[in-house]
């Protein structure tokens, strides 16, 4: 696996998509669509914004199109929403830049980005901007890889710090800004109905973790023993559905549990909203 040649190795995910059925031979299908009235039909996606030090995805929903892997990236440049910023959300990706292009052949997304990509920060702003970017395009399943340009101009080093980005870049490139236990579906700020799916990538001792949902009251709605594919130090994913009959505020909790004193680890909290 490479790794990039600063004290952080962080997760360079930048990929693209397509839509269902209508979509070219270079541009992947969207994850899923749902339909919010009779005659509109919409697309669900995440971005990856900043919490903390590591990526979380955010939920929009966006009117279906047969370039989701452009609306995605352009969700991502607008930004957390100021409920989201509430909660401690941030980005990571430079105020003013845009998207220029995004082709997708063979796995690889090639994104083209405005010059502002590279303004600002040191090398933790930049890893992050990058792992943002290379986190919302490969939800896609066609997408594997980014490849970075700017401004039409193929790119070697960003910032003055000169993160290298001359290989394309995988989530794999940035362990140490994805969280232990990474809960990718509910994202952050979605509306779920029962029972909820979730699911998303851990690295976990003996590859067991805890999947919980909170209701409105503080009140348990469900608790699961979860098994991921792969235990620590490699990264497994695991997916769980909890049942529940309430409505209104809810959180997604997953977590370990310490085998030294029986402690709570690694808990990650999710905001939902609960529906019927």
């Amino acid at each position: 696996m490479r790794r990039l040649g600063l004290p952080l190795a962080l997760v360079l995910s930048l990929a693209a998509c397509g839509s269902s059925e209508t979509a070219s031979p270079t541009e992947p299908e969207p994850p899923e669509t749902a339909t919010t009235a009779p005659e509109e039909t919409t697309t669900a996606i995440v971005v990856y914004f900043m919490r903390g030090e590591t990526v979380t995805p955010a939920h929009r929903e966006l009117p279906q199109t047969a370039a989701v892997g452009t609306a995605a990236v352009e969700a991502l440049l607008a930004g957390p929403t100021e409920a989201e910023r509430a909660l401690g959300v941030s980005s990571s990706v430079p105020e003013g830049t845009t998207l220029l292009g995004l082709e997708v052949a063979g796995g690889t997304a090639t994104v083209d980005l405005s010059r502002e990509f590279e303004s600002g920060g040191g090398s933790l702003s930049m890893l992050s901007r990058l792992a943002q970017l290379v986190f919302t395009l490969t939800q896609f399943s066609t997408v594997d890889r980014v490849v970075l340009e700017l401004e039409g101009e193929p790119v070697e080093a960003l910032g003055g710090e000169g993160v290298l980005v001359d290989e394309p870049l995988t989530r794999d490139d940035f362990p140490d800004l994805t969280p232990l236990i990474l809960v990718e579906r509910p994202a952050l700020g979605q509306t779920v109905t029962s029972p909820v799916r979730v699911s998303g990538t851990a690295s976990v001792f003996e590859a067991t973790l805890q999947v919980r949902l909170i209701g409105p009251d503080g009140e348990m709605l469900g608790d699961e023993v979860v098994t991921a594919s792969e235990g620590a130090p490699g990264r497994g994913t695991f997916a769980v559905e909890l049942p529940f009959s309430a409505t209104g505020p809810g959180t997604v909790e997953a977590y370990t549990i310490s085998a030294a004193d029986g402690s709570e680890q690694h808990n990650i909290q999710v905001p939902v909203r609960l529906a019927p």
